[in-house]
């Protein structure tokens, strides 16, 4: 797993660390030796010295049973980060690549009591194109949009086996008759569905293919906000 998520011209120590690390979860933050080398698909000799690596620095601490969950350094670099974190610096370059990559119109949705609000936008450069409001408040339960929020509002969010929800709605005819929309969920550090990203077009400019980009989008912002998107299988 460590080789596949290698950073390139990085160093692989490093890498394999942070694979060790990627294994915790909210759900498993106490994990044995043999659970935290099968996940990370790793010998045990080399997960163990790695785990006496990032226990000197305190990012892992060993439990007196022999199993291990993350250190006292995490939640002192977990409070740095979040006073530097600015939602509009993560979100708004993702919605500026994918209208780059589609020249069509690109919103970030998040719930607002009973309703959606539009977050942040970013406009088609086309003469037709649709347009969303930043700050507007929408019917939550309708369009792509809101058929994402009725997936994985309720529903865990990374649901697994054959039920699992596709992570990608498209919808041809949205709130507007003339209007398509393409959308994905974002998720927030918790594993919960932090918002939803969404492509917009006249309907007759709908290309299906978009539906990558905006994947691509969604995985890129949950990926920054320190979330796990839905597994391709």
């Amino acid at each position: 797993m460590s080789e596949q998520q290698a950073a390139p011209g990085g160093v692989g120590a490093v890498d394999r660390a942070i694979s060790l690390l990627d294994v915790f979860t909210p759900d498993r933050p106490l994990l044995s030796l043999a659970e935290l080398a099968q996940e990370s698909r790793q010998y045990k000799s080399t997960v163990l010295r790695l785990l006496a690596s990032l226990a000197h620095a305190h990012i892992v601490e060993r439990h007196a049973d022999g199993r291990f969950s993350l250190g006292s350094t995490i939640p002192r670099l977990q409070a740095v980060y979040a006073a530097s974190f600015s939602m509009e610096s993560v979100v708004m370059p993702a919605l500026r690549e994918l209208v780059e990559a589609t020249r069509e119109s690109a919103a970030y949705h998040i719930r607002q009591g009973a309703k959606r609000l539009c977050l942040y936008g970013v406009d088609s450069p086309q003469t037709i194109r649709d347009h969303t409001q930043v700050g507007a408040l929408l019917p939550a339960g309708r369009g792509a949009v809101g058929k994402v929020f009725a997936l994985f509002e309720d529903a865990p969010a990374l649901p697994r086996g054959p039920q699992r929800p596709e992570p990608l709605v498209i919808v041809p005819a949205d709130l507007v008759r003339e209007v398509a929309a393409i959308a994905a969920p974002v998720f927030d550090a918790a594993g919960a569905l932090a918002g939803v990203i969404a492509l917009t077009m006249p309907a007759m400019r709908l290309n299906r293919q978009h539906g990558l980009d905006v994947q691509r989008s969604a995985r890129r912002v949950t990926a920054q906000l320190g979330g796990r998107y839905p597994p391709r299988t």
